[in-house]
């Protein structure tokens, strides 16, 4: 992948807004039917085929709207105002709404020397290694939307309601997307605004992906043993509770949670009506980096269904001519949100490509220490073929 190439696609998926130019629609009633294999990528929702770039970004834009629809609740489009001020190492951001303000604030670690820098906007706090030459941007996202357990909180829901139809990970995303917006209005900002990423652990990594998958400013996703409900899919996990060895996973309760839209609990034990699935949240990141650390032996982690999960989103990258551009790095042996030496030369190779601007760097990485790769099987979940897009 060239940096040319990433503009381009930035370019035309900021211009494809709920369809536009696309010349397809979803009806405003779905129907579900019941698919209990990995929804196809490149089928749209009335049966045509992707056959070519601009199909994808219009079919991208499609799962994004399914996703808001059924999953994740509502993502608002820009407030009227955004305004950013740095003092010292604090970025306040100003957001004013239909009478409505609120204010919040990103804590700001820069590098050794002078900038602008890359950026990684870090959900909670971070903890992978901070690269070197790269600014840290630490948000504090449960004072945008709360983790829970009650619904409605955070000053996301002071500026629309607390009955906004979004769970807290879409206002996770509207924070970071506010972040970039108040940086860009910020004068002498020492953060280069065309290279930022974004991470973050356990559900600050849902967090992360889901931002990363609606935000197109961000050139780098990297979540970070994120379980269900991000680089899991629903699928293969609701199998595992059923089939075993793996010990339950917590799937009802995950999907009840405020991180998703109110509506979406009804789907527990039904992901197979739902009309995507994880893998489709990844692909959604695409053209850009997406790095998916993961631990291999955690059970309530889900790491086979991460891996398989991933396998297939994979498989977008693939029809793009892409596959480098996403890796998956799982290694176990650790305790949970460690970031363990093994992975340090996955998470370098992906931030020199991105953050640094080194199109040479190796980021061909499939990865999992786990033995026959859980004995993933993926004739049972893959049903579709890969094509390759013109």
């Amino acid at each position: 992948m060239t940096l040319g190439l990433t503009s381009v696609w930035i370019s035309l998926m900021l211009a494809l807004p709920a369809f536009a130019g696309c010349g397809t629609s979803l009806p405003s009633n779905l129907t579900l039917r019941s698919n209990p294999r990995l929804p196809d990528p490149f089928a749209f929702y009335d049966g045509t085929r992707v056959t070519s770039q601009t199909d994808w970004a219009c079919r991208r834009e499609e799962i994004n709207e399914l996703f808001q629809r059924i999953e994740l609740g509502t993502l608002p489009p820009k407030p009227e105002s955004v305004k950013g001020s740095i003092t010292g190492s604090t970025l306040t951001v100003d957001v004013s709404h239909a009478g409505k303000s609120i204010t919040f604030a990103a804590s700001i670690q820069l590098p050794p020397g002078s900038g602008p820098f890359p950026a990684i906007i870090a959900l909670g706090g971070y903890s992978i290694p901070a690269p070197p030459g790269v600014a840290m941007i630490i948000f504090n996202n449960d004072d945008v939307a709360s983790n829970g357990p009650s619904r409605g909180l955070g000053k996301f829901f002071t500026l629309y309601g607390s009955s906004y139809p979004a769970g807290a990970l879409t206002a996770w995303a509207w924070g970071i997307s506010r972040i970039i917006d108040a940086l860009e209005t910020t004068p002498s900002s020492p953060i280069d605004l065309s290279k930022l990423g974004v991470t973050g652990c356990s559900r600050n990594a849902r967090g992360a992906l889901v931002a990363g998958a609606l935000e197109p400013r961000i050139v780098l996703t990297i979540p970070q043993e994120s379980g269900n409900g991000g680089a899991g899919c629903w699928r293969i996990s609701d199998a595992q509770q059923i089939i075993g060895p793996r010990p339950p996973v917590e799937v009802d309760p995950i999907q009840t949670l405020p991180w998703f839209s109110p509506s979406f609990g009804q789907y527990a034990r039904r992901s197979n009506e739902l009309p995507f699935d994880h893998h489709l949240l990844a692909a959604m990141v695409a053209p850009r980096g997406l790095l998916v650390i993961d631990h291999s032996a955690i059970d309530w982690l889900v790491p086979q269904s991460v891996f398989g999960c991933m396998k297939a989103a994979n498989k977008v990258y693939q029809a793009l001519r892409i596959a480098d551009n996403m890796g998956i790095s799982q290694v176990g042996a650790h305790n949970h949100c460690q970031f363990p030496s093994s992975q340090q030369s996955d998470l370098d190779a992906f931030v020199d490509k991105f953050l640094r601007g080194n199109v040479n760097a190796n980021t061909s990485i499939i990865r999992t220490d786990s033995p026959n790769n859980f004995g993933y099987s993926e004739s049972q979940w893959v049903d579709w073929a890969t094509p390759t897009l013109s």
